[in-house]
C-alpha cells in the first residue's frame, strides 16, 4: 500500500491535520506514507516518525514562472513532478485542502483512489470519493478527525504532533541559557497572515510588562521575517525588558522553544496552534475566526466574544475598528494565563 496525503500549506493546517499520520500508520502498518506540501512548510513534516517521505511542491516558484511568462519553465517544472509522483505508483492519494489546485496535483499522482476532504472549486470532479467537511466544529481539528473516522480509520487517539531534531533542540536550549530563561519564560505570538486576527498592537508590550511582573515570567517574541516592523513597535514601545526573536528563528527552532515555554499566548496563528500540540500551557486569542473552542487541554484556552457579526473571517464588516478583539482585555488575558498555568496538560 502506498498513500499520498495533500496538504500544501500553512503551518495551523498542517498541524491539525498531524494526527492523521499516526493513525494512517495504525491503520496500514507496511504502508509507505507520503506527504506533498509547500518547501516553506515542510520542517513541520520532515521528522515525523511516522512518515515515508515528504515531496516538496514548489508551487510560490510556479506562481512567479507563471506571471513572468516563463511557461515553459512552468511545465517543465510540472511534469518534473507528475514523473516523481507517478514512479511512486501511489494507490490512495487523499486531498485535505480541498482546493483545484489541491485536487489538480492529487490527480496528478496518478492514484486509483483519490479522496477529497470537502472538495470545492471543481476538484470534486478529480476524486473518486468526496467526503464533506464535518464533526464537532468547537474541537480543534474537528474536520480531520471526522475524515479518519468516516474511512474506518482506527482514531480513538487523536492528538497533534510535531517533531523537530537535535540542532533545533540545541539551538532552544542556547537560546535559553543566553537570555537566562531557566525559571521560565513566556513565548508571544501576536503575528499572522490577517489584521483582523490580530490582537490591539499597542496591548502587548504593557501584557508583556504584566507577565513579568505578576506571573513572573520573560517574555520572548516569536514571528517571521515579515513579521519584524511590527515586532520592533511592540518591542520599542516596552517599558521591560522583552526578548524579540521574531524573524531570528527557524520555523521549526521556534517549535523547539514553544515546547520548552512555561505559557503561550498568542492570536489565531500557526505557531500558537503548536503550542497545544505540545502540551505546553496556551492561551489564544480569536475573533474574526473561530476554528475551535474546545482545544482537547484542560491547560489550553481560546479567549473568544462573539459578536453578531461574528466570525467574518476574510470579511469583515466593521471599517478596521476590530471590535471582537478590543473586547479582550489585558486583565482578561493575565487571569485566563493564571487559569492555563494552574490546569493540568
Amino acid at each position: 500500500m502506498k498513500i499520498l496525503v495533500v496538504r500544501l500549506s500553512a503551518i495551523g493546517d498542517i498541524v491539525f491535520a498531524s494526527p492523521l499520520i499516526a493513525v494512517l500508520r495504525r491503520a496500514y502498518p507496511q504502508a509507505h506514507i507520503a506527504w506533498l506540501v509547500q518547501p516553506e512548510y515542510r520542517s513541520l513534516l520532515d521528522r515525523h516518525p511516522d512518515l515515508d517521505e515528504v515531496i516538496v511542491c514548489p508551487l510560490g516558484h510556479w506562481r512567479r514562472l507563471w506571471r513572468e511568462r516563463r511557461l515553459r519553465e512552468l511545465m517543465s517544472g510540472i511534469a518534473a513532478l507528475r514523473t516523481n509522483l507517478r514512479e511512486r505508483r501511489f494507490d490512495l492519494a487523499i486531498d485535505l485542502q480541498g482546493l483545484l489546485k489541491s485536487g489538480a496535483l492529487t490527480r496528478l499522482s496518478g492514484a486509483g483512489e483519490r479522496i477529497g476532504l470537502g472538495s470545492r472549486e471543481g476538484s470534486q470532479w478529480l476524486m473518486t470519493r468526496t467526503v464533506q467537511r464535518g464533526g464537532d466544529p468547537r474541537r480543534i481539528g474537528s474536520e480531520y478527525l471526522y475524515l479518519a473516522q468516516t474511512l474506518g480509520l482506527p482514531a480513538d487517539d487523536f492528538p497533534m504532533a510535531v517533531h523537530y531534531g537535535e540542532t533545533d533542540a540545541d539551538f532552544a536550549d542556547r537560546v535559553i541559557a543566553e537570555h537566562d530563561l531557566g525559571d521560565g519564560f513566556a513565548v508571544l505570538c501576536p503575528f499572522t497572515t490577517r489584521p483582523q486576527k490580530h490582537w490591539i498592537e499597542e496591548r502587548w508590550a504593557p501584557l508583556a510588562a504584566r507577565i513579568q511582573a505578576d506571573l513572573g515570567l520573560t517574555p520572548v517574541m516569536l514571528g517571521g521575517p515579515a513579521d519584524r516592523e511590527a515586532a520592533t513597535r511592540i518591542g520599542d514601545s516596552a517599558d521591560t525588558p522583552l526578548i524579540d526573536l521574531t524573524g531570528r528563528t527557524s520555523l521549526i527552532e521556534a517549535a523547539a522553544l514553544i515546547e520548552r515555554a512555561s505559557l503561550l499566548i498568542g492570536v489565531d496563528t500557526g505557531l500558537g496552534h503548536m503550542g497545544i500540540a505540545f502540551g505546553t500551557p496556551s492561551l489564544l486569542l480569536f475573533g474574526s475566526t473561530c476554528p475551535y473552542l474546545d482545544t482537547t487541554r484542560a491547560n489550553a484556552r481560546v479567549l473568544y466574544h462573539k459578536l453578531d457579526c461574528s466570525p467574518c473571517k476574510r470579511r469583515p464588516t466593521c471599517d478596521g475598528a476590530f471590535t471582537c478583539m478590543r473586547l479582550i482585555t489585558i486583565d482578561e488575558v493575565l487571569d485566563a494565563a493564571r487559569g492555563v498555568l494552574g490546569a493540568a496538560p
